[in-house]
């Protein structure tokens, strides 16, 4: 990989938390680097379906914002993606006080990356339990031509 090429883990980090989704879902970036993304999320009662727990759409975007930033790490500079496919398995209650997902690249394409995430669920005691993990696919976009 050319690193003067790669969009950089700092591009990525800003331009994942400047959008309106994250900063709702309190996203923060805890590790960032070519191929993998780690990130934490509250567990907050507007997305609990009872108190404590969050439901499987929150875990679902936790889990996709940690996966595709990954394979965000690995676009040439001036690409963007975009999810187009997830798969979310829930192993466990999303319970606690934060959420940590690690996102990884499987297969990095030129038009589309597969990528996965593991989520777990981290008690107020720093106890982690995996609760759900996530097999996705990014549609790589070549912004520049797009808005041609």
């Amino acid at each position: 990989m050319n690193t003067a090429t790669t969009t950089s883990p700092e591009q990525v980090r800003r331009a994942v938390l400047a959008m309106p989704m994250a900063q709702t879902l309190g996203l923060r970036f805890t590790r960032l680097e070519a191929g993998l993304a780690e990130l934490e999320m509250p567990v907050l009662p507007a997305f609990c379906f009872r108190p404590g727990q969050l439901q499987a759409t929150a875990v679902f975007a936790a889990a996709d914002f940690a996966a595709v930033s990954a394979a965000a790490t690995l676009l040439p500079q001036g690409w963007i993606n975009a999810t187009i496919d997830g798969t979310l398995k829930l192993l466990a209650p999303a319970t606690g006080s934060h959420l940590r997902a690690v996102g990884r690249v499987v297969d990095a394409g030129r038009l589309l990356t597969v990528c996965a995430a593991e989520v777990y669920a981290v008690d107020p005691e720093g106890q982690q339990t995996l609760c759900a993990t996530l097999l996705g696919t990014a549609r790589n976009i070549d912004a520049a031509r797009r808005s041609a």
